[in-house]
């Protein structure tokens, strides 16, 4: 054996030390993998967990994901909440919670808070509940009342933009958690949305949470005035109120459930269908968009909605919206099924009549009584009574450009999104409000963007043209209604001259002189008096009865801005309109009984060969 010199036992050590340092941290990253997310970062965003590298990702990718086992309605609903009140508590649940979110990642979500006298005060419980029915209800009072901090992980949970809160009116709730509480809430999805997406969902009643719950999963939600409109920031919440609450979000997620097909009324079913990017695919264009449906029950719509519907409906107190709205009782506040109080067609819209050329040339389907006036004027003669053909006596103007035409083709009279064949009414694809604008070369033969719908249906689809219409007034600053205020706005020097006869005639001797006398002047300068000339009681009554509004000469309707907008490019411009409206219809309402030969660029390439792209556009 050698003996080792000075050096060569430094270089050693050192490779010794070196070599224990790099074992050590394997080791302690080893152990940092193990422990629970939410203890080894500090980020709250990575408190949801991160992504694994790039070589864990490769190896895990071929694997499915695991099969989640839905718990029937009843199941989830028989769940009990648990209160949340100080950090300590928020984490004991936290893992549990993080382990249901990392299988399906949707919470059932609302929100909960004091009215008085019309005045809301800050969110004071948050109402949590995964897919099994598991409710946390967070009292965002205690938190305030003690100064606490709000866990970083529960931070973090409502701004994951890979997690679906869904609810009615979630959105508006982000939005008053944003303003009341600094915290963000992303990715969100209002269930009517959904409801009106799913055409086979049997929504008969409106679309409130109360509605959505005994329609679709013929569950009876209490929202009576008391609980409604309870005390949420009480020391101790009631039995009643903590039901109350948890069932709110715990319906959330059921409806979500049912109407994605995932919750089953026989059994528990199991679904592989629960990643992100599946459930993203099956709300795509839902996400994080308001409702700003009408008629919708104890819906929480934008402030404007909530106005108008404030101003409809007289309430005891006027909280600001959603479930906090206390009806008035001495009005029936029962909301109508979708569709009802609309007039349907008393006969057919197509009796599939046909006008041939003198030649015996197809050109188009009519419906009979047309047909019947070229008999009856003499211009032409009766060809077949079954089908009903009319051959003319004279050239036409036009002739179709093939036999592949639309207006060739016989048209059912059933609703083309359902398929039912009672109770349809004409649905305009292109709304009139733009379409009246259009010019005379576009206006011809435009019966390919009238089709029959439902009344169901119909009303369904209104709902879908108010977003496309809000989209159009955000792009070309075009507000529904006007452009700079109302075609009739307030004239504020007759408001003051009405109000000064008024005044007058009401309490003339208990003004002042000096006060009397500048009201006085003030009138008789508007009726053109002179100031010698005496204010009659007639005159008074006469000034008194003043029309205050004037016709706003700066009024531009929506429809026509828009339309002016897309004219500015001649007829493409317009023909992109027409075809954002048609295409809108097909995405929206995904009509299964179209007629044959219906298209989006319906007689485009026509257009563009008859009159040319740069036809100037003047929108009438």
């Amino acid at each position: 054996m050698s003996q080792r010199g000075p050096l060569a036992a430094v270089i050693t050590t050192v490779l010794g030390l070196t070599f224990g340092g790099v074992l050590a941290w394997r080791f302690y990253q080893t152990k940092r993998k193990r422990l629970p997310s939410f203890q080894k970062v500090a980020d709250p965003v990575d408190a949801l967990g991160s992504p694994p590298p790039e070589k864990e990702v490769k190896d895990c990718g071929t694997q499915p994901p695991p099969a989640v086992h839905m718990p029937t309605c009843e199941q989830l609903l028989a769940v009990k909440p648990l209160t949340v009140s100080c950090e300590d508590e928020w984490q004991q649940l936290w893992p549990r919670m993080q382990k249901e979110l990392s299988l399906f990642p949707v919470l059932g979500f609302d929100c909960e808070w004091v009215s008085v006298k019309g005045r809301a005060s800050s969110v004071s419980l948050l109402q949590m509940a995964t897919y099994s029915g598991l409710c946390v209800l967070v009292r965002l009072q205690a938190f305030r009342s003690c100064q606490q901090p709000l866990p970083p992980t529960l931070v973090a949970l409502l701004r994951d933009a890979r997690l679906f809160k869904v609810g009615v009116g979630c959105y508006e709730d982000g939005k008053r958690l944003a303003r009341d509480c600094g915290l963000a809430l992303s990715c969100t999805v209002d269930l009517r949305h959904l409801a009106l997406r799913q055409k086979e969902a049997k929504v008969n009643n409106g679309l409130s949470l109360k509605s959505l719950a005994a329609d679709l999963l013929n569950v009876g939600l209490d929202k009576s005035v008391e609980l409604r409109c309870s005390d949420w920031e009480a020391d101790e919440l009631t039995l009643e109120q903590v039901t109350y609450a948890a069932r709110d979000a715990q319906v959330s997620v059921a409806l979500f459930l049912n109407l994605l097909g995932l919750l089953s009324e026989a059994g528990p079913a199991s679904s592989s269908g629960s990643s992100y990017p599946e459930l993203a695919a099956r709300c795509q264009g839902l996400v994080d968009v308001p409702f700003r449906g009408r008629g919708d029950g104890d819906s929480r719509g934008a402030e404007g909605e909530r106005k108008r519907r404030l101003r409809r409906t007289p309430t005891l107190e006027s909280p600001e919206s959603g479930d906090q709205q206390v009806p008035d009782p001495r009005r029936n506040s029962k909301r109508k099924p979708l569709g009802v109080g609309y007039s349907a067609r008393k006969s057919p819209l197509y009796d599939n009549c046909f006008l041939h050329a003198p030649d015996g040339q197809p050109l188009c389907t009519c419906d009979k009584k047309k047909a019947r006036w070229y008999l009856d004027k003499g211009i032409g003669e009766l060809q077949s009574e079954e089908p009903f053909v009319v051959r003319l006596l004279f050239e036409p103007s036009g002739r179709p450009d093939s036999q592949q035409d639309y207006y060739l083709t016989a048209k059912e009279n059933l609703c083309v999104v359902c398929g039912k064949a009672d109770s349809y009414i004409r649905k305009n694809i292109v709304p009139h409000e733009y379409r009246r604008h259009f010019p005379i070369e576009m206006k011809d033969h435009n019966s390919h963007d009238i089709l029959l719908l439902c009344t169901s249906c119909h009303a369904t689809s209104n709902v879908y043209d108010g977003f496309l219409k809000q989209q159009l007034a955000d792009e070309f600053a075009a507000p529904q209604g006007c452009e700079e205020g109302v075609r009739l706005m307030e004239d504020p020097d007759r408001r003051r001259v009405r109000s000064a006869a008024r005044v007058l005639l009401s309490a003339a001797e208990a003004l002042p002189q000096r006060r009397r006398e500048e009201l006085q002047l003030l009138i008789r300068n508007f009726l053109d008096m002179k100031e010698e000339e005496e204010l009659t009681d007639a005159a008074l009554q006469q000034a008194a009865a003043l029309e205050t509004q004037i016709l706003n000469e700066a009024y531009v309707p929506h429809g026509l801005k828009v339309v002016r907008a897309h004219a500015r490019r001649g007829l493409p411009g317009l023909m992109e309109l027409e075809r954002r409206w048609r295409q809108h219809f097909l995405a929206s309402m995904q009509p299964r009984h179209l007629p044959p030969l219906w298209a989006v660029d319906h007689n485009h390439s026509k257009f563009l060969r008859k009159y040319g792209a740069e036809l100037p556009v003047q929108p009438s």
